[in-house]
C-alpha cells in the first residue's frame, strides 16, 4: 500500500442512511441536540481526538479519526433509540479512503436523496461548529472539513449541480403539486417554522399560493415568519380547527413524537369536513402518526416518498455528477498531500530550531568583535544563509515524504535532532 493511500487509514464513519434504512429505522437513530452534546462529551472522555456528529432527516453518521469502530457504534446506540440488531441489519461502517470519500459525497450532495441538496452543506457546517464547541476537532479534522467546504464551493461554481432548487422543501412542494394540481388556490397549513419550514413557506409563496397559515408552538417565531411572507398565523392550540378546511398540511417540526394523530383527523371529520387532505411529514422522527395515512380521504407523504425527479433541472444536475466526482478526487488528493507532509513537519521545525541555535551561538561568540553597523549586517547575512540551507532542506524533505521516512531520519541523525512522538 502506498503512503498516500495509507495516510487516510485512521478515518472512520459509522451510521445509518436512507440508502440502508427506511424512515422508521432512521428515526430510531436520530440524535436530539441534547443527545449529540452528551455523545460528544463522552467521546472526549474516551479520548477520541476528532469526531463530527451529523444527524439529519435522512442520515445519522459519526465521522471520526481512529480505528475504534465498535466504540463509535456503541456511542450511537447509547444516545439514540436504535438497537444493536437494528445497527447490524441497517447500519454501515466505512474506513480509510472510503470514509473520507463518503464524507465528501455527503457534503456536496451526491449522496443525498435530493441530488445536490442545498441544505446538507449547512447541516455539515452546523455539525462541524458543534464539534468545535466541544473541542472534538484536531488539526487534521479541521483541514479535512475545510477541503470538504472547498469541494462544495467548487461544485457550485464549476458545475451545474446546484441548478434549480434542490432541497427537500422544494421536492415536497413539487410532490404536493403532483398530488393536488396547481397550488395557487389551495389552502395550506404549515406546522413548524424551523429551517425546513421557512424554506417550504418561501417555495409555496414563490409558486403563487395565496392562503398559507403558519402554526408553531413558539407564536413569536411564527409571527416573524408570517410578517416576512405576508401569510396567516394561528395558535398551536387551534391546529385541529385549522385542519378542517385545509387542502394541504405540511409538518416540519423538531418534535420527538407525532403531533398529528388519528384523533385529530376524527375530530376534523366530526366537525363535518370530509374533504381530502394531503398531509406531508418532513420530520424525522415522524410528526404525523403513520395510522393517519390509513384514514379515509387522507393521503400521507413522508420523507421516503420524496424525490427530485419531478424537477425539470434534475437531468441537468445528474449530468454533472462525473464533474463533481472529479472535483472531489482533486480535493482529496490535495488533502492527502497536505496530510502526508505533516509527517515531516516535526523534523522541519526541529531542524529550523537547530540551525537557528547554531547561528545564535556563533553570533554571540563573535558579535562583540563587530561594531553596531557590522553586527547588524552580520545578523542579516547569517539569517539569509540559514534560510537558504533550510529552504533546500525543506524542499527535499517534502519531495521525499511520500516514499518513506528515510530522509527525515537521516536529517534527524545528522543534526542530532530528537523528535517527540
Amino acid at each position: 500500500m502506498s503512503l498516500t493511500n495509507a495516510i487516510l487509514s485512521d478515518f472512520l464513519i459509522v451510521g445509518v442512511s436512507h440508502w440502508y434504512a427506511e424512515l422508521e429505522v432512521r428515526e430510531r437513530f436520530a440524535l436530539s441536540s441534547d443527545a449529540q452534546e452528551s455523545l460528544l462529551r463522552e467521546a472526549d472522555a474516551l479520548g477520541l481526538g476528532g469526531i463530527i456528529v451529523l444527524s439529519t432527516c435522512n442520515r445519522t453518521e459519526l465521522f471520526a479519526r481512529g480505528d475504534r469502530a465498535e466504540i463509535l457504534a456503541g456511542l450511537l446506540l447509547k444516545y439514540s433509540h436504535g438497537t444493536r440488531s437494528d445497527f447490524e441489519k441497517y447500519g454501515f461502517t466505512k474506513r480509510g479512503d472510503d470514509a473520507v470519500q463518503h464524507f465528501f459525497r455527503v457534503a456536496v450532495g451526491l449522496d443525498a436523496q435530493i441530488l445536490g441538496d442545498l441544505q446538507i452543506i449547512k447541516q455539515v457546517k452546523t455539525a462541524y461548529e458543534h464539534a468545535g464547541d466541544f473541542n472534538m476537532l484536531d488539526g487534521v479534522m479541521h483541514r479535512c472539513v475545510q477541503s470538504v467546504f472547498r469541494a462544495h464551493k467548487r461544485s457550485r461554481t464549476e458545475t451545474s449541480l446546484g441548478s434549480g432548487a434542490a432541497t427537500t422543501a422544494y421536492a415536497a412542494v413539487q410532490a404536493a403539486k403532483h398530488e393536488l394540481g396547481p397550488l395557487r388556490n389551495k389552502r395550506v397549513v404549515l406546522i413548524g417554522t424551523g429551517k425546513i419550514g421557512k424554506v417550504t413557506c418561501m417555495n409555496l409563496i414563490s409558486m403563487g399560493v395565496k392562503e398559507v397559515t403558519l402554526v408553531n408552538r413558539n407564536a413569536r417565531k411564527a409571527e416573524k415568519l408570517a410578517d416576512r411572507f405576508d401569510v396567516n398565523v394561528a395558535p398551536f392550540e387551534s391546529m385541529t380547527a385549522r385542519l378542517t378546511d385545509a387542502d394541504l398540511v405540511i409538518v416540519a417540526t423538531g418534535a420527538k413524537e407525532p403531533i398529528i394523530r388519528p384523533a385529530h383527523i376524527r375530530a376534523v371529520r366530526d366537525a363535518g369536513s370530509q374533504q381530502p387532505i394531503v398531509m406531508m411529514d418532513l420530520s424525522v422522527p415522524r410528526n404525523i402518526d403513520p395510522h393517519v395515512g390509513e384514514m379515509s380521504n387522507i393521503r400521507r407523504i413522508n420523507m421516503d416518498m420524496l424525490n427530485d425527479r419531478l424537477d425539470e433541472t434534475y437531468k441537468d444536475r445528474e449530468a454533472n455528477i462525473p464533474l463533481v466526482e472529479e472535483i472531489i478526487s482533486e480535493e482529496i488528493t490535495e488533502f492527502k498531500r497536505w496530510y502526508s507532509e505533516q509527517r515531516v513537519v516535526p523534523t522541519i521545525k526541529a531542524l529550523t530550531q537547530k540551525l537557528e541555535d547554531i547561528r545564535r551561538i556563533e553570533m554571540q561568540k563573535y558579535g562583540s568583535r563587530f561594531g553596531e553597523t557590522e553586527a547588524k549586517h552580520a545578523e542579516q547575512l547569517t539569517r539569509r544563509i540559514v534560510n537558504k540551507i533550510l529552504a533546500y532542506s525543506i524542499d527535499h524533505l517534502k519531495e521525499q515524504h511520500e516514499s518513506d521516512d528515510h530522509v527525515a531520519r537521516v536529517v534527524q541523525d545528522m543534526f542530532k535532532i530528537q523528535i517527540e512522538e
